[in-house]
This record gives structure tokens, C-alpha cells and sequence, in this order.
């Protein structure tokens, strides 16, 4: 996120939700190539291209608890076969569940809001509506500014399998239309709660009062609150593929944003696929989450700030050559004076930018972005950047950025640290700590299948992660693959020319039949 950049898009009824994006986005859309003011439109048309699949479209949609029910859409054909549509209301008010049912897609038309929000603090006014989704249902954007917005006192519970995920995808993905490249094609998925943040919009953080408008959003949608124990439900065994769709210049979502939601809610194996934006943002509150994989983000792969209290465990994040901007920008810039400080640990990560591309960092200039009122705590981890700076850290206000790192493992260009504001390139060495602690700053990577621990990084003595509290589980290994026979990874991801993650798991130009 580029806090300085931000712009808020309001007035056009069209406009539905940014994130805080790249100035270096690649052309968003079908194929890498869409004209951003003419989204495609919300009713599903055949191609002309005819299907070679086998799949037969449901012969209606189902009935929900929800008094608008299902909207039947006709049908829709790509190469793998006809499917039934069924688009959902704007506005969900009552409890639903999304069933899984064989030849039906399920279509957000525009901005989906789940339930209403009763404000700062729950209240009457809360629907308490819950959004379930099946094991193995797909839905996808009928338009660049289709998003779901799960507001604040309502929750989703998305929990796919590992062999039966849930995919948030775009109309173009169904379509068959899209490559390896492809990107930004309709919004993401946005969960609001009632955690703290900073950086208020309405409100204070001195009155405990602090609000957030969501960025671009022409209806409100805020977020914020005093319970950092808040839930916004559960999302587990989840991939959110070509999202990000550019609203206007700097002005684009992320796979998926969480804001203000607390630590009741549980995050755990979530795929980011080629987001034009970030993989996934946190926008202050007490976000956790473990098995993270982001390949292909346009921009930063993990982008923390606004206050969050963030722990992370076993992540795979990957870029796409030439693409992409920082994998990790943790911060709170031009805010230092707000409480609490945006606090991110991490443990477990696998970091790749591939060493074929050229400099992928745009503005954030190193593969690590860490800045304003922010403390960042990285231990078990691996950064393979060869071609880049490892680190920046951009020293501003009366307490800059900190970092903590243990047993981390760097292999990067020649330079290795970029220092900024108060901080010099050497003292950005130092808060690495070069050799000790387990560290190295001139590893030699043996990665197998570009994220597969090998001889070296199994050598690496592990760093007890016992202190840095019950989000994290105990490990005896760097990284986020231990090995070839650990697997968290297969059947539930999708497969690219950036990462393959096994036989198992399907391509993410083409949707699963089963």
C-alpha cells in the first residue's frame, strides 16, 4: 500500500472499493489487456469458441433463506462445458448457504454486501447475517467492480477442503480467455470488523473513536471499532484468483482485505492468484492467519499496516518475473504518532522473486518494505531475491520502524540494504544482524521446485517460536516447505507457470469440474 498515494474515488455509482495499490500496475483484464471503463457486462454470454468440456449446466438455481433469493442468469460456456449462473442479491439479509451443486456458478453482479452494518459498536441494528459457502463452490465477478463486502456484526464461513476448494475467480476465468498474465478483473474479497486501527478517517484514536471508510467505496463501507477479539467469520481452503480490477489511477483492490477484524476470526490456506494489487492487505485489527500462498501479485505480496497486530505462519509467496513490487511492505506511514503502532510477526515464510527477472521493485525498492510506525519481528524465513536489494527500511518519526529477525535467511543482490529517511543502508545492517542469530545475509539458496527446502535451508537451526504467543505452532525448520514430503500446499491451489504445486492441484487458467 502507498499511503502517500492514496486516492478516494467517489461520485461514479460504477465505483465499489480500492485498496492502497502500485503505480506500476500492468495492464489489467482479459488476457493482461481490458479497457478499465468498460467492464464486462454483468450477464454471462456464450463465446464463440465452443466447449470441448463435459460439463452440463444445473437445471436452476437453488432456493436460499434470503426473501430475494437467486437471480437465474441463463448460462455461461467455457472449454470446460455449460454452466448454470445464479447471480446474488446486492445485499444479503438474511443467513445464507451457497451449496454446492454440480453445473452451477454462483455470481457476484457488482458490489455483494453481506448483511448491514450497526456501526462502531454491535448493536440492534446488526442483521448478524452469516454467508456460508460449500467445499468445492465457485463464484466469479460478472464485472471489473464486482466485490463482496462482509460488513462489520455479519460473517462469512467459506471452508473448502483440500481437495474441494472454494474459488472466488472472474468472468473471464469461466470464459477460458485468460494466461498466466492475466490480472485485475473484478474486485476481491473484503472482510470489516470492529478491531482496533489507526489512521482514522471519522473519529480518533485518542477518543477510541477511530474509523475507516473503505478506499473508493461510493457507499460506506467502514470499519473499525474497540474489540480486537471481533469475528468476521472463518475462510479456510480458499483461492481469490485475477482480482484487483483498477477503479482509476492508483486505485485498485487485492485478492483479499481484511479491516479491522479480530483475532475471533480464523484465516488459514488462502491462495492469492495474480492480483493487480496486493495479495492480500490488513488494514489494522488483530488479523491471523497460516498456509498463505500468493503467486503472481501485481503488487505487494503481503502489505500490513494502519495499526495491525498481524502473526503469519507458513507462507509461500512467489512473484512473477518481472512483476510485482515489495513481497513484504509492513507500515504506517505518515501516522507515527497513532496507537498501536502496526506490529506484524511472522514465522515460516518462503519468499521468492525469480532470479530470471529483471528488478522487479518498483516503489518500494527492496524485496522488504519496512517504514512509519510499524515493528516488524521475521524468524524461520527465507528471502530468495537475487537480482534485488533484500531490505529497505525508511526511518521517519520519533520512533522509526524496528525489525527483529531470527534465524532468517537472505540471498540477494550485492547491495542488500537500502536505508531511507533517518536511516543509513548500514544501520539497516545492523537491525538484520548479519551472521547472528542464525541469520545469513549471504545465503546460498538450494531450493527445490522454487520453494522446497533443500540441503541448506535444512541446515538452518530453527528459531523456538514459543515466545511470540498461541498463533503460532512450535517448528524445527526454516521456511515454509520442510521438505519433499510436506505437502500443506497440494490439491487445494492452483497451478501456473510462476509456481506448480503438484499433480493434484488444478490450472488456474481452468476451473475444476468435480
Amino acid at each position: 500500500m502507498k499511503l502517500s498515494k492514496n486516492l478516494l474515488v467517489v461520485g461514479c455509482a460504477a465505483l465499489a472499493l480500492a485498496g492502497c495499490g502500485a503505480d506500476d500496475i500492468s495492464s489489467p483484464g482479459t488476457g493482461g489487456n481490458v479497457t478499465i471503463n468498460n467492464p464486462a457486462p454483468t450477464t454471462p454470454t456464450t463465446p464463440t469458441t465452443p466447449s470441448n468440456g463435459n460439463v452440463t449446466p444445473a437445471s436452476g438455481c437453488p432456493t436460499i433463506a434470503d426473501p430475494q433469493g437467486l437471480t437465474d442468469a441463463g448460462t455461461i460456456t467455457g472449454p470446460t462445458g455449460t454452466w448454470r449462473v445464479c447471480s446474488l442479491p446486492s445485499r444479503i439479509n438474511r443467513s445464507i448457504t451457497l451449496t454446492k451443486v454440480p453445473g452451477l456458478l454462483y455470481q457476484l453482479p457488482g458490489r455483494v454486501d453481506v448483511g448491514t452494518d450497526g456501526g462502531f459498536t454491535a448493536t440492534s441494528a446488526d442483521s448478524n447475517v452469516t454467508l456460508t459457502i460449500e467445499p468445492g463452490v465457485i463464484l466469479f465477478g460478472g464485472s471489473g467492480v464486482s466485490w463482496l463486502a462482509v460488513n462489520r456484526g455479519n460473517k462469512i464461513n467459506a471452508v473448502g477442503t483440500a481437495t474441494r476448494p472454494i474459488i472466488f475467480t472472474s468472468r473471464d476465468n469461466v470464459l477460458g480467455l485468460n494466461t498466466d498474465t492475466s490480472q485485475g478483473q473484478w474486485g476481491g474479497v473484503v472482510l470489516m470488523g470492529r478491531a482496533r486501527i489507526t489512521d482514522c478517517t471519522t473519529g480518533s484514536v485518542a477518543a477510541g473513536t477511530c474509523e475507516r471508510q473503505t478506499e473508493g467505496a461510493a457507499d460506506p463501507a467502514r470499519f473499525g471499532g474497540a474489540n480486537d477479539a471481533d469475528s468476521s467469520g472463518r475462510m479456510s481452503y480458499v483461492q481469490i484468483r485475477y482480482s484487483g480490477y483498477v477503479l482509476g489511477a492508483n486505485v485498485e483492490l487485492q485478492s483479499l482485505t481484511t479491516e479491522g477484524v479480530g483475532s475471533g476470526t480464523v484465516l488459514d490456506h488462502i491462495m492469492s492468484f495474480n492480483s493487480s494489487d496486493d495479495g492480500s492487505e490488513h488494514f489494522g485489527g488483530s488479523p491471523n492467519m497460516k498456509y498463505y500462498v500468493a503467486v503472481g501479485s501485481d503488487d505487494d505480496s503481503l502489505d500490513v499496516d494502519t495499526g495491525a497486530q498481524g502473526n503469519f505462519q507458513y507462507g509461500l509467496i512467489v512473484q512473477r518475473p518481472g512483476a510485482g513490487d515489495a513481497l513484504l511492505e509492513i507500515d504506517s506511514n505518515g501516522f507515527e504518532g497513532d496507537t498501536p503502532r502496526t506490529k506484524l510477526q511472522i514465522s515460516n515464510f518462503t519468499m521468492v522473486q525469480p532470479q530470471v527477472s529483471s528488478n522487479n521493485e518498483a516503489n518500494d525498492q527492496a524485496s522488504i518494505l519496512l517504514r512509519g510506525n510499524s515493528d516488524t519481528t521475521l524468524v524461520n524465513s527465507i528471502v530468495v531475491s537475487p537480482n534485488n536489494e533484500c531490505l529497505r527500511m525508511n526511518g521517519s518519526g520519533a520512533t522509526p520502524a524496528t525489525l527483529t529477525a531470527r534465524s532468517v535467511v537472505l540471498s540477494c543482490n550485492a547491495t542488500r540494504y537500502l536505508g531511507t529517511g533517518s536511516y543509513t543502508a548500514a544501520q539497516v545492517a545492523t537491525q538484520f544482524g548479519g551472521t547472528a542469530n542464525n541469520n545469513n545475509e549471504a545465503f546460498m539458496a538450494t531450493l527445490t521446485n522454487v520453494f522446497v527446502n533443500g540441503a541448506n535451508e535444512s541446515a538452518v537451526p530453527a528459531f523456538s517460536v514459543a515466545g511470540l504467543g498461541a498463533a503460532f505452532t512450535a517448528t524445527t525448520y526454516i521456511g515454509a516447505v520442510q521438505g519433499s514430503g510436506d505437502t500443506w500446499y497440494a490439491g487445494w491451489t492452483c497451478n501456473s507457470a510462476t509456481a506448480n504445486f503438484g499433480s493434484s492441484s488444478t490450472a488456474c487458467t481452468s476451473l475444476p469440474t468435480n
